[in-house]
């Protein structure tokens, strides 16, 4: 991972514990979503919300609803939950949502713990 890569993934990081230490575990994930998007957007990163990903068949591609719930500058997929533990479906998810786009780096926050270094999982492939 290059260092502008650590930065960007130090500020998402940065960005997510400042949610939580604000509401705490025990919301929808939407509204961790939206808080999380609003402190990326004021820190000056270009982030998408609910962003289409479309699936290529066989040079066709198919709209059949996958939606990241969050694409911070294009390269960094945040997926949010708020759940009493992750699953391997979980993973699974970010997983094919890493395969779909361009991007490397992912996490999976669950918002719904004590301590949000219990719900942050770093994937990168």
């Amino acid at each position: 991972m290059s260092l502008l890569h650590e930065e960007l993934t130090d500020s998402i990081l940065r960005c997510a514990y400042k949610v939580h230490s604000v509401l705490g575990p025990g919301l929808l994930e939407s509204a961790y979503e939206e808080c999380l998007f609003y402190e990326l957007e004021t820190i000056g990163l270009t982030v998408y919300r609910q962003k289409p990903i479309p699936l290529v068949y066989e040079e066709k591609k198919l709209d059949i609803g996958y939606r990241i719930d969050l694409l911070v500058e294009d390269k960094v997929i945040l997926e949010i939950k708020s759940v009493e533990a992750l699953n391997p479906v979980h993973f699974a998810q970010l997983m094919t949502y890493l395969k779909l786009s361009d991007c490397r780096i992912g996490f999976l926050i669950n918002f719904n713990v004590k301590s949000l270094k219990e719900g942050i999982k770093r994937i990168i492939v």
